[in-house]
């Protein structure tokens, strides 16, 4: 192994509304200086909040961070359902929400919580024949996703917030806060969709931001809102985590000699740890990562291997 540390690390963002992931994954490329730059889950433009990145060989990490659980708060607008059920698609549909009680949606929400088959929104990132179900919508196809089994562990609402019509739709205002903490995969908005569906108002998200993705929280976030003078490389590169601890915070840990590092390094087999994971983060007794490995069998099988100097 070499002396120095692990390349890259990981980089914990706060997203702000207007912006693609894609834009904030090319500013920190620009300011970290480094063409290879991923993410663990994108967020829509309107939405804010925990964009978790992965710089240089640190990408690889992203892929045992990507299906860990995730945690949203938003504000759903009963009373108007749309095309890509949050403010900015067209309307579909208009109910008259009057009548509706905050007892009414907790009911509602109570129904929601716990395993689901829910349907993806149909401007989502799934794939149907190849292309994204968004790009299909966007170019006048019609979509229809199969359900998909997702866990809501929480599911909060607030009280109702009640407002004169909307001159846009005439619909009288009528909005809640909701905290939810979801299975990776779960869609907020078709959360929010079907609340309004159960409740025969329909509903829309009008705002959405990730607090949590994994271990990582809103609150240790760069933020990288603002002109992208306001904040240095030197600034960025300072909050990025070495690969080793940012892979402690989402796996569990092994710590090996040096000729048991070197090995796993040059790809050989050896007896599995018996932790009987199959995600585990190999560490050196200087703590410097070394890989990830399957530990769930006889032996240890290599999943991402730091490259060797």
């Amino acid at each position: 192994m070499t002396d120095g540390p692990a390349p890259g690390g990981v980089l914990v963002v706060d997203k702000p509304a207007g912006p693609t992931s894609h834009d904030i994954v090319a500013r920190v490329r620009r300011l970290a200086g480094t063409r290879r730059v991923g993410h663990a889950g994108t967020l829509d433009p309107m939405a804010t909040g925990v964009l978790v990145l992965g710089l240089d060989w640190s990408t690889r990490l992203l892929t045992f961070l990507s299906g860990h659980d995730k945690s949203y708060t938003a504000t759903v607008r009963f009373g108007v359902a749309t095309v890509t059920d949050d403010a900015e698609g067209e309307v579909l549909d208009t109910r008259d929400p009057r009548g509706l009680t905050d007892d009414d949606v907790a009911a509602a929400a109570a129904c929601l919580t716990g395993d689901v088959d829910q349907v993806p929104s149909a401007v989502s990132a799934v794939k149907v024949d190849g292309r994204r179900a968004h790009a299909r919508v966007r170019a006048g196809e019609d979509v229809e996703l199969p359900p998909r089994r997702v866990r809501v562990d929480r599911f909060a609402v607030g009280p109702l917030r009640w407002g004169p019509p909307d001159p846009a739709d005439g619909v009288p205002r009528c909005e809640a806060d909701i905290e939810v903490d979801v299975s990776a995969g779960t869609y907020v908005r078709a959360l929010a969709r079907d609340l309004g569906a159960a409740l025969g108002t329909g509903a829309h998200l009008t705002a959405l931001r990730r607090t949590r993705s994994g271990p990582f929280a809103a609150t240790e976030a760069l933020a990288l809102g603002g002109p992208e003078a306001s904040v240095t490389s030197a600034e960025l590169l300072a909050r990025v985590l070495p690969p080793a601890a940012a892979a402690r915070r989402f796996l569990p840990e092994v710590v090996v000699g040096d000729d048991v590092a070197r090995a796993i390094a040059h790809g050989r087999r050896l007896p599995a740890r018996g932790t009987g994971r199959s995600e585990v983060a190999v560490l050196d007794d200087r703590g410097r990562l070394v890989a990830v490995v399957d530990d769930s069998g006889p032996t240890l099988r290599a999943l991402a291997v730091v490259p060797v100097g």
